[in-house]
């Protein structure tokens, strides 16, 4: 018989499958992190055996938390492995005495080369190791400098298969490009069992850490910390950070609820509305879609008859929050309005939904949460999609078909087509 050029392989032992609802779960015994935050945004801690990524731009607080992380851990029981491979153990020990994060079971480690960290971890075996950072350590087999994409994925690989070998929760620091996205290979992400962005503007308080990716808990989980002079400190309430601040009779001022997770924030949405000289007005947007406030300028002037063509626009969010999601339309539709015509809204008066071009308000996830929020806070109104059938949780409902309808509402126009704007006042 002649050779088929094909080696036969050796028959391996096979499970055979069997019927999902038959298999045992796996139960996680996690590790508190005794940061409140940190815990809600991991699930309940860090998994022994796990790799979590954080990435984050630099001064955003990264290793600020990880080291008040480390040392909780290392209160706890049992060591905590801090390896710096970007500063020296001076920097790193001065910053640990301002922080307070002094703990003989915090052991430091200012080392880049990935063998002699696993040497390390198999000499210490601690309950935890923190990498600051996976693209400043080097795989001494892998050719290239540190940073490059075949030494950042291999000595990712090698950190990984440690800490499922050794039962260690390992946690990973990443920076970010340019654009936000983690630096090095996409394969990076894939590699690791958590993924968190931290993130905030370094001019403000608040810094927000959100999970990505979560094999072991909820993803899209937010969790919300103030920077201090003693570092980073949990906020469990943090909807208040971003209200409040202007008078009450202010003009160009409404507030919405937007999500972040799954936890709603209440935000304070402002508004500048001003003649203009130049031929092309300005539409200027801080911590809003500059693309969606054109677009709500322009419905405004077509479906309500507000004059904005010879007005600059300047609209902004408190705090340094940053919003995306379409629920903050009709609030911002509000604060342009206000401001336009120099009439401030209603005390106590929330506003919640998405315009569409026509000028109708569309309906928005888990509305019946932000409206247990916003009760919670202290609001007695809400302006809501005409579609929403909910519990009204304590407020009183402005159910509105559209914007004009809703400017009605709002007490920022008569019945009947709103056509006055500053202009007209004035004159």
């Amino acid at each position: 018989m002649a050779a088929t050029g094909r080696q036969e392989r050796p028959s391996a032992e096979r499970t055979p499958a069997r019927a999902i609802g038959t298999v045992p779960t796996d139960e996680h015994r996690r590790q508190p992190s005794g940061i409140p935050e940190l815990d809600r945004v991991l699930g309940g801690g860090f998994v022994p055996g796990s790799v979590t990524l954080v990435g984050g731009e630099p001064g955003a607080g990264k290793s600020t938390l990880l080291l008040q992380a480390g040392h909780a851990l290392a209160a706890a029981g049992g060591p905590v492995l801090y390896c710096s491979a970007e500063e020296s153990p001076g920097q790193v020990r001065s910053r640990a005495g301002r922080l307070d994060t002094l703990h003989d079971d915090l052991l430091l480690a200012c080392e880049t080369d990935v063998t002699a960290i696993a040497d390390l971890i198999e000499h210490h075996k601690p309950r935890a190791c923190i990498i600051d950072s996976i693209q400043t350590v080097e795989h001494p087999e892998v050719s290239g400098s540190a940073g490059g994409v075949a030494q950042v994925r291999e000595s990712a690989a090698a950190l990984v298969r440690l800490a499922k070998r050794l039962n260690v929760a390992m946690v990973l620091v990443g920076h970010v490009t340019k654009d936000g996205q983690l630096a090095g290979p996409r394969l990076l992400e894939h590699l690791v069992d958590t993924v968190v962005e931290f993130d905030g503007d370094r001019h403000h308080a608040l810094r927000l850490l959100r999970a990505v990716k979560n094999r072991y808990g909820p993803v899209g989980e937010v969790g919300c910390f103030e920077m201090t002079g003693a570092g980073l400190r949990s906020v469990s309430d943090a909807g208040r950070l971003f209200v409040g601040e202007a008078a009450p009779d202010a003009a160009g001022v409404a507030t919405t609820l937007v999500l972040e997770g799954r936890r709603p924030l209440a935000c304070e949405v402002q508004a500048l509305v001003v003649p203009t000289t130049l031929v092309n007005p300005r539409r200027v947007a801080s911590g809003l879609d500059g693309a969606r406030l054109s677009v709500l300028t322009a419905v405004l002037q077509q479906r309500v008859g507000l004059k904005l063509l010879e007005r600059d626009i300047y609209v902004a969010t408190v705090g340094g929050l940053r919003i995306t999601e379409p629920a903050v339309d009709l609030a911002l539709a509000l604060a342009v309005a206000s401001s336009d015509c120099d009439r401030p809204l209603r005390a106590g008066v929330i506003a919640i939904g998405e315009v569409g071009l026509a000028g109708e308000i569309r309906q928005v996830a888990r509305l019946g949460d932000r409206l247990a929020e916003a009760e919670r806070l202290g609001f007695t109104e809400a302006l809501v999609p005409a579609a929403y059938d909910g519990a009204a949780a304590g407020l009183r409902l402005h159910r509105v078909r559209d914007i004009h309808e809703a400017l009605q509402r709002a007490a920022l126009a008569e019945p009947g087509p709103m056509t006055r704007s500053r202009s007209d006042i004035v004159s």
